[in-house]
């Protein structure tokens, strides 16, 4: 049996609330006079649309409505334009944090970093990290940045693939026990922790970063060319280090309660006797990936936290990106219109997403434009239809 005309023309409203929510959110709130987050709830729960109170009350973990409220930030410099989104969402808590870099410090002035950081049980760690993790990877002697202490301000040759690899790994493990070391000394009784999934940008490579299970990806040449693994601990690998530290994996979980299998912080998982920082139930250290630039196809790269990831598949998000970049040079409007579509899509978590993107990125497309217009209108007079009808009943 064919699908209904009405079944047909809603499932094309839903495809426009995604891709366009951000800007519709507002209209539809205003013309049928209730709140932001209550259409978002309306949309994603199928609740009725209707004024809501100004309390907020917590459910468990999570609030009764999201704070849809955005931090964003961009930028451009040594050949990249970036831009970034931050939202609560559901969560109680804002335990994201995260970097954006372009000119390193030690005379890496042609480099670039940007990094996500997924705190959980807080954002101490989280935050701190987005801070200090930067200055921990390139002043170590093993990141060779050319001179003692990671070298100075003066020219001085690129570090080498193997040094670059080296030193953020030493970073990573420096700043963990540096954070373990400050909490003994103030007898904290913090017990956050976070992943953190980063790009460190030379002229020559990209340096894929990553510890947890936060994400990144690499668009070249119209696809998805690389991306990270998460660390879970049911990976064969994760689960074996693990079952050696005495430790065992329960529903998916470290212990049957953390659900990464490597992070900074979370010092109650990092306290086996006679075992390294490495070989812990939880490890700090990252894997780290070299790929060669190739300024002719690398198209953008993106860097977002699970709460991304939840929803949307790499392929989804890379196309998604790829189709936005064809309407808008705005990447706060393309991070945004990202963390609303997940929101819409069921992420309860927290999101964050970073975009940076090359010469070699998606141009405004007249014709993807000319589509984009008729989907606003196509929108608007739903929207107005939809109040119509509610106000005459």
């Amino acid at each position: 049996m064919g699908k209904r005309k009405d079944s047909i023309e809603f499932d094309k409203d839903q495809i426009v609330m995604a891709r366009r929510l951000d800007q519709s959110i507002s209209k539809t709130a205003a013309l049928v006079g209730c709140s932001r987050s209550a259409v978002v709830s309306n949309y994603q729960k199928g609740w009725p649309v209707s004024s809501d109170s100004t309390d907020e009350t917590k459910m468990g973990a999570f609030l009764d409505k999201p704070k849809m409220e955005k931090f964003n930030e961009h930028g451009e410099g040594n050949g990249v334009r970036y831009g970034l989104s931050s939202m609560q969402g559901w969560r109680v808590e804002m335990e994201d944090a995260h970097t954006a870099v372009i000119g390193l410090p030690h005379g890496l002035n042609t480099w670039a970093f940007f990094a996500v950081y997924d705190g959980h049980a807080g954002s101490q760690v989280a935050r701190y990290c987005c801070e200090h993790l930067l200055e921990h990877i390139t002043s170590n002697p093993d990141f060779s940045g050319g001179g003692p202490g990671g070298g100075s301000e003066v020219s001085h040759p690129e570090p080498s693939v193997e040094s670059v690899k080296n030193g953020i790994r030493t970073g990573f493990l420096q700043i963990d026990e540096h954070m373990r070391a400050m909490s003994e000394r103030k007898h904290s009784a913090d017990r956050s922790g976070s992943t953190a999934v980063g790009i460190m940008i030379s002229p020559s490579h990209f340096y894929f970063i990553n510890c947890g299970d936060s994400r990144a990806l690499l668009s070249r040449g119209g696809r998805v060319h690389f991306f990270t693994q998460d660390h879970k601990p049911n990976n064969p690998l994760e689960k074996e280090r693990i079952q050696n530290a005495g430790g065992a994996v329960m529903i998916q979980r470290v212990n049957g309660s953390l659900a990464v299998s490597r992070a900074l912080g979370d010092f109650d998982y990092k306290c086996v006797h006679g075992k390294g920082p490495t070989e812990q139930l939880v490890s700090p250290e990252p894997e780290v990936y070299e790929i060669e630039r190739s300024d002719a196809e690398d198209e953008f790269v993106v860097l977002a936290c699970d709460g991304i990831w939840d929803v949307m598949t790499n392929e989804e998000l890379c196309d998604y990106v790829r189709s936005r970049l064809e309407v808008t040079e705005d990447l706060e409007t393309v991070c945004n219109e990202i963390v609303d579509t997940c929101l819409y899509k069921g992420s309860r978590d927290n999101m964050s997403v970073v975009l940076v993107c090359f010469p070699g990125a998606p141009k405004i497309n007249p014709e993807a434009v000319k589509r984009e217009a008729e989907l606003d209108k196509y929108l608007q007079n739903k929207v107005e239809g939809g109040a119509s009808k509610k106000a005459n009943k």
